[in-house]
């Protein structure tokens, strides 16, 4: 009878548990296999149809609010103040233009003022002489009719002449003629000496020149252009000494103070849960780890393409539907510290609308 192997048994439970081992490692390779790739789905699809209770998009802008400065007055430059990107208050003068010839148009309605005076004296004294006259007319009226009634009598009894009534009834006619013109050179005067309702107690004349004078005061000042809000200066470039100012043409813009938001163009499909007041945070590509606190300030009330230049018209044959965008304006909450938000910066916005 052979011998029975002591080491068989060990043997045996040896390779059991190195079965069972390779079982597991097996089970688990294909746990990996099948958990890995359904993990690469399942992000794929949250980055795909956004995380729930999150809307976000890359296609934001930093945008400021930025004043034109224009000359109200047309003139050469002849001095400027500020420099590219230097900052300014309200009120900083900017450039300044030739203020000659709006002297001389003050000079000039100061003139017309004088003018409007002298003309006022003079036609006082019109009236005054005039009313004068208008008494010895009505003597002399007095005496031609007095003269026409002796005449008259004479000729009833007969001692007088057809000739000698005429001229006296025509000397009466005289009289009243220059009683009538003097009466009304007085009211012509009297009339060019009147005030009218819309200003009281100031002859026309006189108003008219003071308004002449009142504009070409305000032109020279605007002579002097000043900045209209606090903010940064820039295109100052296109600002030189001896260019022509041309009323309403741009000169250098004002980027305003402390007016920074973000315009987020989201997809018409992310509007659904999208309210003004919900929470938002906003990335700027330009300073990488910053995150600002903001919220939705308004959604816009038409699609970027309903305000375009050319609008698209979709009544064709071959229509292919495209996905919107909406403009929807996101207000900064916190503080960028030392870094400026410049405006068109690109921005990455999430706004936090709850549950889906």
């Amino acid at each position: 009878m052979a011998e029975s192997d002591p080491f068989k048994p060990a043997e045996a439970a040896v390779t059991a548990s190195e079965r069972r081992k390779a079982t597991r490692n097996k089970r688990l390779r294909l746990a990996v296999m099948l958990i890995i790739p359904a993990l690469i789905v399942g992000g794929a699809l949250i980055w795909w149809f956004g995380r729930p209770g999150e809307v976000s998009t890359d296609n934001a802008y930093v945008k400021q609010d930025i004043v034109s400065i224009a000359g109200e007055v047309n003139g050469l430059v002849v001095a400027v103040n500020v420099h590219e990107n230097q900052q300014v208050k309200a009120g900083d003068v900017l450039f300044r233009i030739d203020p000659t010839s709006y002297d001389v148009a003050i000079r000039q309605a100061d003139a017309q003022i004088a003018t409007a005076q002298a003309n006022i004296t003079a036609l006082s004294a019109d009236v005054g002489a005039n009313s004068a006259n208008i008494a010895g007319a009505r003597d002399d009226l007095a005496l031609a009719e007095a003269q026409y009634a002796r005449e008259k009598a004479l000729l009833d009894r007969g001692f007088n002449t057809r000739a000698r009534m005429d001229e006296a009834q025509h000397a009466v006619a005289a009289a009243r003629d220059r009683l009538s013109s003097v009466a009304a050179e007085v009211e012509k005067a009297r009339a060019q000496l009147a005030t009218g309702a819309q200003v009281p107690g100031l002859n026309p004349q006189v108003a008219a020149a003071q308004a002449t004078r009142a504009k070409a005061a305000l032109e020279l000042a605007r002579t002097v252009v000043r900045a209209p809000v606090a903010g940064r200066v820039t295109q100052v470039n296109r600002l030189q000494i001896g260019q022509m100012v041309f009323t309403g043409v741009p000169m250098l813009s004002i980027v305003r103070e402390g007016g920074a938001r973000v315009e987020a163009n989201f997809k018409e499909t992310d509007l659904a849960n999208m309210r003004p007041g919900q929470p938002a945070d906003v990335q700027l590509d330009a300073y990488p780890g910053l995150k600002l606190k903001a919220h939705v300030d308004s959604i816009g009330a038409g699609t970027g393409s309903e305000f375009s230049v050319l609008p698209a018209q979709n009544a064709t044959g071959n229509w292919v539907k495209v996905t919107q965008r909406v403009p929807v304006r996101i207000a900064i909450d916190s503080s960028s510290g030392d870094r400026p938000l410049i405006a068109g910066l690109s921005a990455n916005v999430t706004v936090h609308v709850g549950d889906k």
